[in-house]
């Protein structure tokens, strides 16, 4: 039997063989003063409390269930890695779906990286800092909601819940794993569907492998569907795939096709849909050359027992499936930057869905809160930007007030 919480892979578009999932029972502790780092907790044999992940420590489904304000937790636990995967240069990348707001990884001690964001998903390469066999990571987050200088959302800044204000979501909430990847791999790749002349463009972005080739393979119901290479240069590749025949992505009909990239011992599985969005001079949707009419539900992606982490990946589906059965056609994704998953299955489903992002906290005349909040969006959109269900997005949300506050 499988004990290991959200154990299915994390990352549909962009799936490698070689990881190892890390939710579960870690270490934990909770560092209200924010003096972990001055007592060297990195350091310490062990911690006083432990904690299931991806649940962050305010959910029942955590083993904690504590709901007061705590501005910093701590979490630590022992990995072993495979020989095989330090060997040939192999690199070892460490990747958090999610974590509020500031996290600090230490690796055997040391400090490998800092992140700043509490919504979308970041990696560390922790090469140098592994050795085959046994391992510990230490993870710090650092959050304050009543700050007034992070985007948080739904998150309540009083203790309990009040309004549309709920119960608050500190550290880890999304899944936490291990890659191995080769000593030249795909980093990312960037999907251009055409319906016009049924062709795929792919931006790859490599490491290491300027003056290497990039494959594609595509295919449609186990069909091969067209093939295309190109050359890195400069970290970049460009190939241009000309489709066999056109399937067309549309609601209710999540049409896709898989695609194989590869880079010398680097294979990632990856899918796309095509479409195509627009919008007339009254501002009316235009999918695939028509005219639609959107049926939208507001998601706020929060559950009873896991706040904004699903329990399972059943429920993120099954959240789909009940908004089409009311009728609905999509949602706006509120107040949030959903998991990969869930838009996987928006992908596949034909699921309308506008991106959006915790923006409340932030005042947007106020450089300093503004800053931090850019950047995270912006990596929101090079991470989902393929997802074809995605067709709109909203960064902000009710901010016409915010030069007036105090």
């Amino acid at each position: 039997m499988n004990t290991i919480p959200r154990a299915e892979y994390p990352r549909p578009q962009f799936v490698r063989d070689s990881w190892i999932n890390l939710n579960g029972e870690w270490q934990f502790e909770r560092d209200r003063a924010v003096s972990g780092e001055a007592r060297q907790l990195y350091k310490a044999e062990s911690l006083s409390d432990k904690i299931v992940v991806p649940f962050c420590m305010e959910s029942k489904l955590s083993g904690i269930g504590d709901t007061d304000f705590c501005n910093c937790v701590w979490y630590k636990k022992n990995i072993e890695l495979p020989s095989e995967w330090l060997e040939r240069g192999k690199k070892v990348l460490l990747h958090i779906g999610a974590c509020n707001y500031k996290t600090t990884l230490y690796v055997n001690g040391i400090k490998a990286g800092v992140h700043i964001g509490g919504y979308v998903s970041f990696s560390f390469d922790i090469t140098d800092f592994v050795t085959a066999g046994e391992n510990i990571l230490t993870i710090s987050a650092e959050t304050d909601v009543r700050a007034g200088k992070q985007a948080s959302g739904k998150q309540s800044q009083r203790y309990e819940s009040y309004g549309c204000y709920y119960t608050r979501t500190t550290g880890i909430w999304q899944t936490v794993w291990l890659e191995n990847v080769a000593e030249k791999y795909i980093e990312s790749a960037k999907y251009y569907p055409n319906i016009d002349d049924s062709t795929l463009t792919v931006i790859v972005k490599a490491k290491y492998a300027d003056g290497y080739t990039v494959g594609a393979q595509t295919s449609f119901d186990g069909k091969a569907m067209g093939t295309e290479s190109a050359t890195v240069c400069g970290g970049i590749a460009i190939l241009k795939i000309k489709l066999d025949e056109l399937h067309l992505w549309d609601i209710g009909k999540g049409e896709l096709y898989d695609l194989t990239l590869t880079l010398g011992e680097d294979t990632v599985k990856s899918y796309f849909g095509m479409r195509n969005i627009s919008v007339d001079e009254r501002g009316m949707m235009i999918l695939n050359g028509r005219k639609v009419f959107q049926r939208l539900v507001l998601d706020q992606g929060f559950y009873r027992d896991g706040i904004i982490t699903a329990p399972c990946d059943d429920e993120l589906l099954n959240d789909i499936k009940r908004s089409i059965a009311m009728g609905f056609d999509g949602a706006r994704l509120h107040q949030k930057v959903f998991e990969k998953k869930f838009l996987y299955h928006c992908d596949k489903l034909g699921y309308l869905v506008f991106g959006e992002t915790g923006n409340w906290g932030v005042d947007c005349s106020n450089m300093e809160q503004l800053a931090p909040f850019l950047m995270e969006w912006q990596r929101e959109l090079a991470r989902d930007f393929n997802h074809p269900s995605i067709i709109g997005w909203c960064p902000l949300n009710e901010t016409w007030d915010c030069n007036n506050r105090h």
